[in-house]
């Protein structure tokens, strides 16, 4: 027990500095817009405020960063790189900058000087570069790689995922085991810092999380579909016992309301100020070789309705000639245009679709609308992928922003599913806002391997009693295996 103390008290401390260097961050970041409001900007505005007036304006800035930051996941040192860390530090100053330069704005009532924003951010980035560069590297020297053990099942891989992520610095992977073997023989957990459950057997899953956290061992766990869906649920007591609750989607009415609000507003709004970019992209596709301009694509939303997509057309009029529903390549893809490839790389194709947002086919927020034979192939091998269907699909949504354009089918249902399972608007705004980050991120649109027409093919299907389907990373032959 007196060791399992020390570890708790070391895990404080270590949250401690780690808090204090990310508050460091907040402030330095803070501290140039300060200066400026303090010196030209509040001057600037219609009643200029007290000194306590002016605190609150930066106490605003402070917590909006904080805010973006922590969507953008700008502060996780330990886990991104500088260059992650950079950008999304960045890109939450930006967002942040926009908004206090429209509250500048309507207290000055007059346009405020926008080179004087530009400098603010200019010196933003270079604050974030040297913080990122210096906290980066004090924080490995200051704490070693977590020792670290793999226990897997039906999902193998982790290991060479923490060496594809640049996480070997976080983990060092010094033992695996299969679940049924592990659970033989907890005691080799005994010197581990951290473990990874990947595709684990619920009762296993069970026995080694008790054993690691009376052991004070951190626990990553790799979710199954089931374990998405009981977070959504809802806790009460009955008979005097705690029950957990769980439905098919329905949330509450005013929050439908409100959502298709939202959804109204927003598509509204945006095709006004976006309708100058759209009619540029309208006339570029129009130009380079005479076609129609949009393309209409059949795909599902809410309980398997089919509706017509539209888009602006990236690819050759002929793409599927032969009739075959694929999924694009990526960049390589031969069928995309020179206009269609630059459009898909920034997300302007999607643009259209606020048409459709408007018209109620779907929302801002939501499952990405998937194709009819697509969508057949994926549930012949997972029947529950139907799931998604239980809202509209969206613009932008949970897969969309934290997997990419080639994530299989099961991680897709997953991600889905935790959108699905915690509706709210805050969590509508995060997704919203978390989707302009990766705008600019190539590997977001990483398409499937060459050959392939589904991202289902990179999947090796092992089913167990739900039918379930875990993703094998396609380099793993039987010598990976055997060192994972």
């Amino acid at each position: 027990m007196k060791s399992i103390s020390k570890s708790r008290n070391e895990a404080f401390l270590y949250d401690l500095r780690l808090r204090s260097i990310k508050l460091l961050n907040m402030v330095l970041i803070t501290a140039p817009f300060a200066a400026a409001w303090q010196f030209i900007l509040a001057k600037t505005i219609a009643s200029p405020y007290y000194s306590r007036g002016n605190s609150l304006v930066i106490l605003i800035y402070f917590l909006l960063y904080a805010s973006f930051g922590r969507t953008y996941d700008a502060f996780l040192i330990s886990y991104n790189r500088i260059s992650e860390m950079v950008y999304s530090q960045s890109l939450a100053a930006f967002m942040t900058d926009f908004f206090l330069y429209i509250i500048t704005w309507l207290l000055s009532k007059h346009l405020p000087n926008v080179v004087l924003f530009f400098l603010i951010l200019a010196t933003q980035i270079v604050v974030s570069i040297v913080w990122s560069t210096i906290a980066h590297k004090w924080y490995f020297r200051m704490f070693r790689p977590k020792r670290t053990f793999i226990v897997w099942d039906m999902r193998k891989g982790m290991t060479d995922l923490i060496h594809e992520y640049g996480m070997t610095q976080k983990f060092d992977v010094v033992g695996n085991c299969q679940a049924s073997k592990c659970v033989e023989n907890l005691r080799q957990l005994d010197e581990m810092e951290a473990v990874f459950l990947t595709g684990v057997h619920s009762h296993d899953r069970n026995v080694i999380i008790k054993y690691c956290v009376e052991h004070g061992i951190t626990t990553f766990i790799i979710p199954r579909v089931g374990d998405v869906m009981m977070s959504g649920a809802k806790r009460m007591h009955m008979f005097h016992l705690p029950i957990l609750r769980l439905d098919r989607y329905h949330p509450a009415p005013e929050y439908l309301f409100f959502k298709r609000l939202f959804d109204i507003i927003i598509s509204t709004i945006a095709l006004v100020i976006l309708s100058p970019v759209m009619l540029i992209i309208a006339i570029c596709i129009k130009h380079y070789d005479k076609g129609p301009v949009f393309y209409r694509q059949c795909r599902l939303t809410k309980d398997g309705k089919q509706f017509d997509v539209l888009k602006f057309r990236s690819m050759r009029v002929d793409a599927e000639k032969d009739g075959v529903a694929r999924l694009s390549t990526g960049e390589a893809d031969p069928r995309i245009t020179p206009v269609g490839r630059f459009i898909r790389k920034v997300r302007l194709d999607e643009l259209p679709q606020l048409i459709n947002i408007l018209k109620g086919d779907m929302s801002i927020v939501g499952p990405r609308p998937e194709r009819p034979e697509i969508a057949a192939e994926y549930e012949k091998e997972l029947p529950e992928f139907r799931l998604r269907l239980q809202v509209k699909c969206g613009l932008t949504g949970y897969a969309q922003v934290f997997g990419k354009y080639n994530t299989t089918p099961y991680d897709k249902l997953q991600m889905d599913l935790m959108y699905i399972s915690n509706p709210s608007l805050v969590q509508d705004l995060r997704i919203i806002f978390a989707t302009i980050k990766i705008l600019f991120l190539p590997e977001s649109t990483e398409g499937i391997s060459a050959g392939q027409t589904t991202a289902m093919a990179q999947d090796i299907v092992d089913c167990d009693n739900s039918d379930t389907i875990y993703r094998v990373s396609k380099e793993n032959d039987e010598e990976t295996v055997k060192n994972n």
